[in-house]
C-alpha cells in the first residue's frame, strides 16, 4: 500500500495529491504537523533524514521531495500522462514547474515564514507583506509565461505537471489575500483545474488531518 507522508495544508503535500487522483493510485495519508515540528523529530526522521514533506512510500520505495515524487509518478505510473509527447512542450512544463517550486515557493513556505517572525523579529502584518510581494513578482513572471503557452491549461489543453505545481500556489496566494485580478490567465486555469474531481479530492480542506476537514 502507498503512504503519502503529508500535512493538510503543505503545498508540495498538496501536489502529490492531486498527481495521485489524477492517476487514479489509491494511498494511505500519513500526517505529519508541521505546526508541531513533528517532521523534525522520530520517528519521522527516519523515514527522511531530510525532516520535509512529502514523503511517497510505495512499496519499498521512499522518494521525497516533489519534483521527484512526481517524476517517480510519471515514469512508473504513466497513463494518464502528465507530461506531453512533444519535447518542446515537455520542457515548457517542467520550466512553469521550476518557476513555482524554485523562484515562488522556496521565498514563502513555512520555514521561512517562522524564521521572519521568530528570529528576525518581524511582525505579521511585515510577514504578509513579504508573502504578498514575492507572490506579486513570481505572479508576473508566470502569467507571462503562461500566455504564450497556455490553452485551457497551462500547457495546452490537457492536464500537466504544470497544473498540479499551479494549483497549491494559487490557493496559498488567495490564503494570505494576495490581490489576484493583475492575473487573469492564472486564474481561469485555476477555475478551469477546480472543475476537475481529482483537484477537489486534493484540496487541503478535504484533508483527514485538517481542522473541520470537509468530507471526501
Amino acid at each position: 500500500m502507498r503512504k503519502l507522508y503529508g500535512y493538510w495544508r503543505s503545498s508540495a503535500s498538496y501536489r502529490i495529491r492531486i498527481a495521485l487522483a489524477l492517476k487514479g493510485l489509491a494511498y494511505e495519508t500519513v500526517a505529519v504537523d508541521l505546526r508541531s515540528g513533528q517532521h523534525r523529530q522520530d520517528p519521522y526522521l527516519e523515514h527522511n533524514p531530510q525532516g520535509l514533506v512529502p514523503l511517497l512510500e510505495d512499496g519499498e520505495r521512499r522518494i521525497s521531495q516533489s519534483m521527484a515524487i512526481l517524476e517517480y509518478l510519471e515514469e512508473r505510473y504513466p497513463h494518464p500522462p502528465l507530461l506531453p509527447a512533444d519535447l518542446l512542450q515537455r520542457a515548457r512544463v517542467r520550466s512553469l514547474c521550476a518557476l513555482i517550486a524554485c523562484e515562488i515557493h522556496p521565498l514563502n513556505n513555512l520555514r521561512v515564514l517562522q524564521h521572519l517572525r521568530t528570529d528576525c523579529g518581524w511582525e505579521e502584518d511585515a510577514v504578509e507583506r513579504w508573502y504578498r510581494h514575492w507572490i506579486r513578482e513570481g505572479f508576473a513572471l508566470l502569467e507571462r509565461e503562461l500566455r504564450a503557452c497556455a490553452g485551457r491549461y497551462c500547457v495546452g489543453d490537457r492536464i500537466t505537471m504544470a497544473d498540479v505545481f499551479l494549483v497549491p500556489q494559487v490557493y496559498n496566494a488567495r490564503r494570505f489575500c494576495c490581490p489576484l485580478d493583475p492575473f487573469p490567465t492564472i486564474l481561469r486555469i485555476d477555475r478551469a483545474c477546480q472543475e476537475h474531481m481529482a483537484f477537489a479530492q486534493a484540496h487541503p480542506d478535504r484533508q483527514p488531518d485538517a481542522p473541520g476537514a470537509l468530507p471526501g
